[in-house]
């Protein structure tokens, strides 16, 4: 239902959009929720997206469009605008969004614009610019609850209505002592609900979540999903508090991650380039084919050693696509759910033997599997064809060799593509980049090598 509201929104923008109709255009925009109106940009070219930035009246819809866009395309839409406009509508949206637009845009235009800022919210801002981008310190909330233990229920509940108005996500109050570190965390239920006099450190709850500024974004999601939390605290190298990553965050940091390991499992980089132009997709895509064509290439010299085998036996080379296939297949199938597996937290870096060995035994008994049943065809068809009694090979022995072939090669294949990821997340580096290029090309060669190097010995030639 809400997909055909979508898929009718964007017609209807569309074809107002192509007859120049601009106040129909304009009723419709200012009435669309900005979450909506971000949906329908991804569809509009450059020019139509700033056509219908430009009709947003309201400065608070138009920071909110820019929260739901992606970054990119959050940033063409502003770098050409003046200052001040700039300036005017940064100051409607939550300093973490801020922040982040502002780290895409040139050094220059980002200090002009926090010299413009409310002394306030520019020191809020530079202060998460200090941290990277995909850490906790860059993506956390600096507007938080956070009362001293010895205040009363009722003084913190006067406290929300008169001081912190202002805090967006309110999910928690959290509990400092006299040097800002936090001690405690309670609900506002909890807060409603025990007489007015009883202190915040009769009723908290001790055990709190935390994470640390330099914690990986993926992490903090991890915990927030996993405790089932609204909101996690953010604190410094001292445990003093500094801010909040909220769910609303955590579900954008799961899909921002998802979408990276998808296109890095494809081989096409680790950017979203669907909005981008046509040279900017061919150079993120450019060098991850690159393993690919090097791949191609030593297949094409273990080919070309075996030339004078496949001389005397062309038979040889019906079976080598279904050979590469299957290790591809499986392969393939072991990096991805190794990668995902390592993503969700259902794989821990300690089971490292346990997983591989137990690929490895997959990969064995599917490769046994059919390795006995393309064995079987290849015996099959050979006496039927008669293709191979004119040469002085058996049959059986050319059955066997494409049956041992392909046993080692979805073995080899469940190995590398539970191993390579493996080591990957060891050494910090992203595994999702093991169920690309590098994998299925390595696992096409070595599948190649071991059919020819069984099926010469076996066969003779």
């Amino acid at each position: 239902m809400q997909s055909d509201r979508t898929r009718v929104l964007i017609d209807s923008i569309r074809r107002l959009l192509r007859r120049g109709a601009t106040s129909h255009l304009s009723k419709i925009v200012n009435k669309t929720h900005a979450a909506d109106l971000s949906i329908v940009f991804r569809s509009l070219s450059h020019s139509q997206q700033q056509a219908l930035f430009n009709m947003i009246q309201d400065t608070e819809q138009k920071g909110m469009l820019l929260g739901e866009l992606d970054e990119d395309t959050a940033v063409d839409l502003i770098e050409d605008m003046k200052i001040e406009d700039i300036v005017e509508i940064l100051e409607s949206m939550p300093n973490d969004d801020v922040a982040d637009l502002l780290g895409r845009l040139p050094e220059d235009m980002s200090q002009a614009i926090l010299e413009k800022m409310k002394r306030d919210e520019s020191q809020e801002v530079e202060d998460l610019l200090r941290y990277e981008d995909d850490t906790a310190g860059g993506i956390m909330v600096p507007d938080f609850i956070a009362l001293k233990e010895y205040v009363t229920a009722k003084e913190a509940i006067d406290s929300l209505q008169k001081e912190h108005l202002e805090v967006e996500m309110a999910f928690y109050l959290y509990v400092i002592d006299d040097y800002g570190k936090l001690v405690g965390v309670s609900s506002l239920r909890q807060l409603v609900v025990v007489p007015p006099e009883t202190p915040l450190k009769d009723f908290m709850t001790t055990d709190v979540f935390s994470v640390q500024t330099d914690m990986d974004q993926e992490e903090v999601a991890k915990i927030v999903a996993r405790y089932d939390i609204l909101a996690v605290p953010v604190v410094d190298e001292s445990h003093s508090l500094v801010g909040i990553v909220t769910v609303d965050d955590v579900i954008d940091i799961f899909r921002r991650e998802a979408t990276e390991d998808i296109l890095k499992m494809a081989g096409a980089g680790e950017e979203f380039v669907e909005t981008k132009s046509v040279l900017k997709s061919t150079r993120i895509r450019l060098p991850w084919l690159f393993a690919s064509c090097i791949g191609g290439i030593i297949a094409f010299f273990i080919i070309g050693a075996y030339e004078s085998s496949l001389y005397k036996m062309a038979y040889l080379a019906a079976f080598i696509p279904v050979i590469m296939g299957m290790g591809g297949n499986i392969g393939t199938q072991s990096s991805t759910i190794v990668v995902r597996g390592l993503a969700t937290g259902r794989i821990n870096l300690r089971d490292f033997w346990a997983v591989v060995i137990k690929e490895l035994a997959i990969g064995f008994i599917l490769g046994l599997i059919y390795g006995l049943l393309i064995g079987s065809v290849a015996q099959l068809y050979g006496l039927l064809s008669g293709s191979v009694a004119q040469f002085r090979y058996s049959i059986e022995a050319l059955a066997i060799s494409v049956a041992l072939a392909i046993l080692s090669s979805m073995s080899i294949a469940a190995l590398v593509g539970s191993l390579v990821p493996m080591s990957f997340a060891k050494i910090n580096i992203d595994p999702a980049v093991a169920t690309g290029p590098f994998v299925t090309t390595a696992i096409d060669i070595i599948s190649v090598f071991f059919y020819f190097l069984i099926a010469t010995t076996l066969l003779g030639i």
